[in-house]
């Protein structure tokens, strides 16, 4: 209005269109044709004295723009542009929000450059690169279901419905047969997650597998009504409340294994979105070897779960597999002299000899809460789910220190960081020091497709990302003897004849590099099923000296891989020349 290009019915007309849409005020007065996108988007560039883009005449690398979940950059309205070296031009309709330029460095593990876009462009843009381009599979499925009703429901209670115009489409066959159909195909293609969504003229299906979500149908949209009501009531939610999101399970009975399923609703603009969490006990791995780590490492984390006290903590991103590290722990010093409590939101596994707790912060029952009735119950081991704020962090110390083995989980980059991570809490770092055992840090990276499996030569721009050149030995890279003995015994088939003879002086350019080339197995991607990176830091007398004088991440770092510790990084490299998964994946999950 200062510089003229808005007058102020515009603006109040903008704010009205707000409070209907939610939609943003200048993206309102583009849409409303009170302003030009371009005039706007330069006033925004001046007001937050950053680079802007005009996206009209930018092309995006399909490539580039995978390197941002869909579902992030709908939700926080983010396209990546360019990638140049380490730094990832990112444009944003809110370049002002540093939590999600947070949130996109830990995804991207790239520096990220933030540029100013106008949102109106910016939002069609950003539909165009993440929008749907799958085939409908709804035939697919209902052909693949047999009519013998060999799914059923188990322990659902009985739940008076009051929507009678929903009730003769609820209980349709086509309906739960759609239901059933999508419930029992995700549990047999190995699904960890079940997203389903509705949008303006449509709804969609997607699996989260491996990792990565793909689009497998989209059901008609004049089921959407009875859908939703089917997934409630199968999960005993109300069906009446569509205006807050609600949490419920399903069991269900399918053949003869039982499946468990978290469900969540959440009301969207256009429906609710149901997401549900499978959780088939089937595929529950304890064998922390089957993943993927390496035998030394496997020995000092069986070594710190043995010690009759301590900490130890498990950290990374949400989805790499730290509560299925903490569960495979667990079950290894599961007897019946031990008594093991744990507090978890939410329990994901029940396992039988351990007592877990359910946290409800909605009720006080938080992690500190828990922890602290915890002590009055005589434990020898107690997990806590994650360590959020300084007062569990503080009990959890005290608890380790005082004769009980506490194992917990954080949100850090690597296992150097965790310890600065708990100081930055305000834990005194003499404390620390000696509570603390062991800290795995850990990512899952997808696995190379064993039929499509061959060996190809990276180029200079892969290489350079993921810093290496052709003349640096393993020596270089600070290995030891012992890792390069224990990748050639874990080696593929592929890769074993390759790697047999090296040593600590074989260089990059004799090592080989694997990716899939595509096949049936699996869908042209080269990628199938996942594997663990670990960086396991063992709490030597020498580390132990180095908290307690409160260096930095950095330096902790160094002293654990003098004594043998071996990085993401340097664990993901092995996984590569064994021929596990490609420098790629590497590069993508772990940081240099």
């Amino acid at each position: 209005m200062r510089e003229g290009l808005i007058t102020r019915e515009a603006l109040d007309r903008a704010l009205q269109e707000q409070k209907t849409t939610g939609m943003r005020v200048g993206y309102n007065l583009v849409k409303l044709g009170f302003i030009n996108e371009v005039e706007l988007t330069r006033m925004l560039a001046r007001q937050f004295r950053m680079p802007a883009v005009d996206l009209t005449n930018f092309e995006v690398d399909a490539r580039i723009a995978k390197l941002i979940p869909a579902e992030l950059a709908q939700r926080h309205l983010v396209l990546p542009l360019k990638r140049e070296g380490r730094t990832l031009t990112v444009a944003m309709a809110d370049p002002s929000d540093l939590g999600v330029i947070d949130d996109l460095k830990f995804i991207t593990r790239y520096d990220i450059f933030p540029v100013i876009a106008g949102e109106y462009t910016l939002r069609n843009a950003v539909d165009k690169h993440y929008g749907e381009n799958t085939d409908d599979a709804l035939q697919n499925i209902l052909d693949d279901i047999d009519d013998d009703g060999d799914v059923e429901v188990v322990e659902e209670r009985e739940e008076e419905v009051n929507a009678s115009v929903l009730a003769a489409a609820i209980d349709d066959a086509p309906v739960v047969k759609l239901i059933n159909g999508i419930l029992t195909d995700a549990v047999k293609k190995g699904a960890s997650d079940i997203h389903f969504e509705c949008f303006e003229h449509e709804m969609r299906v997607r699996y989260r597998i491996d990792g990565a979500l793909q689009e497998v149908m989209k059901p008609p949209m004049k089921l959407k009504a009875a859908l939703i009501s089917r997934f409630k009531i199968m999960s005993n939610l109300n069906i009446a409340e569509r205006r807050v999101p609600q949490d419920g399970r399903i069991k269900l009975k399918i053949g003869k294994k039982v499946i468990d399923y978290r469900v969540s609703t959440l009301p969207t603009l256009f429906g609710e979105k149901i997401v549900l969490r499978i959780l088939d006990k089937g595929n529950l791995t304890l064998d922390l070897e089957k993943f993927g780590i390496e035998p030394r490492a496997e020995a000092d984390l069986m070594e710190a779960v043995a010690n009759p006290y301590g900490m130890v903590l498990v950290t990374g991103p949400t989805g790499s597999g730290k509560t299925t590290t903490l569960y495979s722990a667990l079950s290894k010093v599961n007897n019946i002299d031990v008594n093991i409590m744990t507090a978890e939101d939410p329990v994901e596994y029940n396992i039988f000899g351990i007592n877990q707790v359910l946290v409800r912060t909605d009720i006080g029952l938080s992690f500190a809460a828990s922890l602290k009735a915890f002590l009055r119950q005589d434990p020898n081991i107690i997990m806590i789910g994650e360590i959020r704020d300084l007062e569990t962090g503080g009990i959890a110390i005290k608890a380790a220190l005082t004769g009980h083995l506490v194992m917990s989980t954080l949100h850090t980059n690597s296992a150097p960081e965790t310890v600065t991570r708990l100081m930055d809490m305000g834990l005194e770092p003499f404390n620390v020091a000696s509570a603390l055992n062991l800290v795995l840090a850990q990512r899952l990276v997808r696995k190379i497709c064993s039929t499509c499996r061959a060996q190809y030569q990276p180029d200079a721009v892969e290489m350079n990302a993921a810093k290496l050149k052709p003349e640096m030995s393993f020596r270089d890279l600070a290995y030891t003897e012992e890792a390069i003995q224990n990748m050639k015994r874990m080696a593929t088939k592929e890769a074993a004849p390759i790697v047999k003879d090296f040593n600590l002086d074989t260089t990059i350019a004799q090592m080989p590099f694997f990716r899939g080339r595509g096949c049936d197995t699996c869908a042209g991607t080269g990628l199938k099923g996942r594997q663990g990176l670990y960086e396991v830091m063992m709490m030597t007398p020498k580390l132990r000296k180095l908290v307690m004088q409160s260096v930095g991440a950095a330096e902790i770092q160094k002293g654990a891989v003098e004594e043998g510790m071996l990085t993401l990084r340097m664990d993901g490299l092995l996984k590569v020349m064994k021929g596990i998964c490609t420098l790629d994946q590497v590069i993508r999950e772990t940081a240099a």
